[in-house]
C-alpha cells in the first residue's frame, strides 16, 4: 500500500502542467494590404535579386563577401553562443549525476559516547578505515513548467540569433552590391568626363586661335577656359569616388585595398533587367529582420513570463545516492558493500516581500512593450516600403524622360556635324553640341545609379534570405564582360 502511494505521487509529479500563457503570433491588421498600384500586383522573389543585374563579377563578389565578411562571421558565432546557452538551460530538465570516490581514516575519542566508557563497554572500534565509490543523483521535477519555459525562451533566443544573422547578411549583401555599382558608375562617369575634357581642350584651342587672329573675344576665351576647368575638376571627383568604393569593397571582403585594386575586369555599369512590381502583397514584410525579431521577442518574453509565474509555486526534487563502502579494496565491489539513500523534497517560497509578484508584473510589462515595438516595426516597414517603391517608380520615369532628352542631344550632334561638313557652321558649335551630349550622358549614368540604388533599397526593405551557397561550377570562375541591358526590359 505504501509503495502504491509513492508511485501515485511520482506519477502526479511527472505529469506536470505549464504556467506559460498561451501565445500566438500577432495578426497585424493590414498585412493583407496590397502596395500601391493594384493593376501591377504579383508575387516577387527577393532571393538572389542582384542576379537581375546580369553581371558575373558581381555575382561572384557577393558569394565571396558572404563567406569572408567579418560581420557575417561574428553573427554566425552569435548563433553558436545562443545554441550553447539553449543546451545549458535544457540540461536543467534532466537529472544531474555526480560521481565520487574517497577514503576515510578516523579514530574515535576515548570519551565519545559511541566508544562506551560511560557503560564500561566499547560499542564500536575506535579506529576505522573505509573506501567509498558512489554517485549523487539530483533531479528537479518540473511540475509547473518553469524549466520548460526557460528552455523555450532559450530556443527562441537561438531563433533570434539566426534572424539577426540573416539581417546582417542582408545588409552586407546590399552594401557590396551598392558599392560595386557605384564603382562601375564612377568609372562610366570618369570615361565621359575624360571624353568631355578632350573635346573642351579642342574648343579652347580653337577659341584661342580665333582670339589670336582677331575673330574671337576674351569673353569666349574665358568661357572656354572655365568649361575646361569645370570638367577637369569633375574628373578628380570621379577618380576619388572610384577608389573610395573599391576600398569599401576591400573592407567588406576583409582584404587590404592592394589586394583588390586590379580585381575587376573592364565592364560597363550593369543595369537591371526587368521591373520590380509596385503592387505587392504586404505579408512579404514578415520576412523583414526587424519584424521577425520583434515577433520572436514577444514569444521569448511570454516564455520568460511563464517561468516567473511557475517560480511562485513549489519546486520538487528527487535525490538518490547509491554507493559501495568497505574497509578494504578487496571487499569494495562485493554485494554486501552496497548502500544507498533516496529522498523526495519540496521547496516553496511563501514569503519574499513581493519579489516573485514583482517579477511577474515586470515580465507582463515587458511583453506589452514588445507588443508595441512589434506594431511600431510593422508601421515603419509599411512606410519604408511605400516610400522606396514610390522612389523606384519615379526614378524609372525620370530615366525615361532623360532618355528622350538624350536622343535630342544626339540628334543635335548629328545635325551639327552635317552642317559643319556643309560649311554652314563653325566647329565650335559642333563641340558645344558634343559637350551638351556628354553632359546628358553623364546625367543618364547618374539616373541609372539612382535606379540601381532604389532597387537595392526596395529589396533591402522587403527583407528575405539572400545567402548563396558557394559555386562548384568552374565556368562561374571565368570573367565575362557584360553588355549594357535595357533598364525597362520586361
Amino acid at each position: 500500500m505504501k509503495m502504491r502511494n509513492i508511485s501515485l505521487v511520482i506519477a502526479l509529479l511527472l505529469g506536470g502542467c505549464s504556467m506559460t500563457p498561451d501565445y500566438q503570433a500577432p495578426e497585424t491588421v493590414g498585412l493583407d494590404h496590397v502596395y500601391l498600384h493594384a493593376d501591377n500586383t504579383q508575387q516577387i522573389e527577393t532571393d538572389l535579386w542582384w542576379k537581375n543585374f546580369s553581371d558575373p563579377q558581381l555575382d561572384r563578389l557577393v558569394e565571396e563577401v558572404q563567406q569572408q565578411n567579418i560581420s557575417i562571421q561574428i553573427a554566425a558565432e552569435r548563433i553558436t553562443a545562443a545554441q550553447s546557452y539553449e543546451s545549458m538551460v535544457s540540461s536543467l530538465k534532466i537529472p544531474t549525476v555526480n560521481l565520487g570516490a574517497g577514503a576515510v581514516d578516523y579514530r574515535l575519542s576515548e570519551n565519545d559516547s559511541l566508544s562506551g566508557p560511560a557503560i564500561g563497554a566499547q560499542m564500536i572500534d575506535k579506529d576505522h578505515q573505509a573506501l567509498m565509490v558512489g554517485a549523487n543523483v539530483s533531479w528537479e521535477i518540473d511540475l509547473f513548467g518553469r524549466l520548460d519555459a526557460l528552455s523555450d525562451a532559450a530556443n527562441i533566443r537561438v531563433q533570434q540569433a539566426e534572424i539577426l544573422s540573416q539581417g546582417v547578411n542582408t545588409l552586407i549583401t546590399a552594401d557590396v552590391v551598392h558599392n560595386y555599382l557605384q564603382y562601375r558608375g564612377a568609372q562610366a562617369r570618369l570615361a565621359i568626363a575624360q571624353r568631355n575634357i578632350h573635346e573642351q581642350q579642342q574648343t579652347l584651342e580653337m577659341v584661342q586661335t580665333l582670339v589670336n587672329s582677331g575673330f574671337g573675344s576674351e569673353l569666349d576665351l574665358a568661357s572656354a577656359r572655365a568649361a575646361l576647368a569645370t570638367v577637369s575638376a569633375s574628373q578628380t571627383l570621379f577618380e576619388t569616388a572610384e577608389k573610395v568604393h573599391l576600398y569599401r569593397l576591400a573592407t567588406l571582403l576583409g582584404q587590404h585595398p592592394s589586394d583588390i585594386i586590379n580585381r575587376f575586369d573592364a565592364a560597363p555599369l550593369p543595369t537591371v533587367t526587368g521591373q520590380i512590381p509596385t503592387g505587392m502583397p504586404s505579408d512579404i514584410l514578415k520576412r523583414r529582420t526587424d519584424i521577425a525579431l520583434a515577433e520572436r521577442e514577444m514569444a521569448a518574453i511570454n516564455a520568460e513570463l511563464g517561468a516567473s509565474i511557475a517560480n511562485q509555486y513549489p519546486q520538487f526534487y528527487l535525490t538518490a545516492s547509491p554507493a559501495v563502502i568497505a574497509d578494504s579494496a578487496d571487499d569494495l565491489f562485493s554485494s554486501n558493500s552496497v548502500g544507498w539513500a533516496a529522498g523526495l523534497g519540496a521547496k516553496w517560497t511563501v514569503f519574499d516581500g513581493g519579489r516573485s509578484s514583482a517579477m511577474v508584473d515586470m515580465q507582463q510589462t515587458r511583453f506589452k512593450q514588445a507588443s508595441l515595438r512589434y506594431e511600431q516595426a510593422v508601421n515603419a516597414a509599411f512606410n519604408e516600403v511605400e516610400t522606396t517603391l514610390m522612389s523606384y517608380g519615379n526614378s524609372l520615369r525620370f530615366y525615361q524622360q532623360l532618355e528622350t532628352a538624350a536622343q535630342q542631344t544626339q540628334t543635335a550632334v548629328a545635325k551639327a556635324n552635317s552642317l559643319y561638313k556643309a560649311g554652314l557652321i563653325d566647329y565650335i558649335q559642333v563641340l558645344d553640341a558634343q559637350r551638351q551630349d556628354n553632359t546628358m550622358q553623364d546625367a543618364l549614368v547618374t539616373a541609372q545609379l539612382n535606379i540601381a540604388s532604389n532597387v537595392i533599397l526596395v529589396n533591402k526593405a522587403l527583407g528575405g534570405d539572400w545567402k548563396v551557397k558557394p559555386s562548384t561550377d568552374d565556368n562561374t570562375q571565368k570573367d565575362t564582360a557584360t553588355g549594357k541591358q535595357s533598364i525597362l526590359t520586361d
